[in-house]
């Protein structure tokens, strides 16, 4: 089966770089991966993060797009819960006519920071306790498609610069929570395994199409799987580099606050840990994809065969750029 792949860059702090770099860091990396042959580019969205460097993808996706010439860019994604959904919709208006045929609007519910910038993010107003993403999706979608009804009040309103072209329309999910969202409105699916393991079954896909059929949708339902990868020239170098993005990961769940470390100081820490913490680093590390490019690319393909799928995200952390790069590098032999 032939795999298209797409990177979602969480813009990164590496450690062997200023933090003011790392906007820089995803432009670089972006140029290399449209060369590669990379299908798609995503930018994530976080605040008040010290690990990750993007609050506002909107911006990254028009300085990437502007420096590519090949893949789609895109957003992996919005949080959609901070914004106006009018708001929304207009600049990715923009993003489409600047760029035809290239843009992604991707969107989750998460709100990717911490409740102190959430918060920020609200003021003057206070945050509402009810779950708006349902409502705020669906009038994204009305907007960019120009359904709203014929009496609705938001039928008059135009999206500048004009009502076309339109982003392609992604959600994002870490369990089966959004799947239905998505299908009902007619968006793409893509399923964050690199944040829930676990929680990432097959069946979410299928629940994401049977909504999808049940609301009647004319195009054809998109799907994607996003992973955790690290690859390099052996195994054994791969799981030392992957060490960062798994302290990280078990960290984070720990409620711990740190800039990303390197594989060194990961090994020093490692000594003052005890087993059931070991186990934990490990069995965090061997959650994702990591080895050579032939063991990452065997891994890609029994993915797609469980999932159905033609297309995977590849979330890579790294504590260098150059690992980082590297790793992109390697995998793309095989596209």
């Amino acid at each position: 089966m032939s795999l298209k792949l797409t990177i979602v860059d969480q813009t990164p702090v590496h450690g062997d770089l200023p933090a003011r770099e790392a906007p820089n860091s995803s432009v670089a990396l972006a140029r290399a991966c449209d060369e590669l042959g990379y299908y798609r580019y995503w930018l994530a969205e976080h605040h008040n993060s010290i690990q990750f460097a993007n609050p506002c993808p909107e911006i990254m996706i028009a300085r990437i797009a502007s420096a590519t010439q090949n893949m789609r860019i895109g957003s992996g994604g919005v949080m959609l819960t901070h914004y106006s959904p009018y708001k929304v919709a207009e600049v990715f208006r923009m993003l489409a006519s600047l760029f035809p045929e290239r843009i992604d609007l991707g969107i989750g519910r998460a709100p990717g920071g911490t409740p102190l910038s959430s918060a920020a993010l609200a003021a003057p107003y206070e945050q509402l306790e009810e779950d708006t993403f349902p409502q705020q999706a669906a009038e994204l979608c009305a907007f960019l498609r120009n359904e709203y009804p014929e009496r609705h009040p938001y039928r008059k309103l135009h999206c500048l610069p004009d009502n076309e072209p339109a982003p392609q329309l992604w959600m994002l999910g870490s369990g089966g929570g959004s799947s239905s969202l998505a299908g009902y409105l007619g968006m793409g699916l893509s399923v964050a395994k690199f944040i829930s393991p676990q929680a990432c079954s097959p069946a979410i896909f299928d629940n994401y199409e049977r909504h999808f059929q049940q609301a009647g949708h004319q195009h054809k339902p998109s799907r994607m799987l996003a992973l955790a990868v690290i690859c390099a020239e052996t195994e054994e170098e791969a799981k030392r580099v992957a060490s960062t993005a798994a302290w990280r990961k078990m960290m984070t769940g720990r409620g711990a606050r740190e800039p990303l470390l390197s594989p060194e100081e990961i090994d020093q820490r490692r000594r003052q840990l005890s087993p059931s913490d070991l186990a934990e680093l490990d069995a965090t590390r061997d959650a994702m994809v990591v080895g050579t490019p032939e063991q990452c690319w065997e891994q890609f393909h029994a993915h797609a065969r469980d999932y159905q799928l033609s297309e995977l995200g590849l979330v890579t952390v790294t504590h260098s750029f150059e690992s980082r790069l590297n790793s992109y590098r390697l995998l793309a032999r095989e596209l």
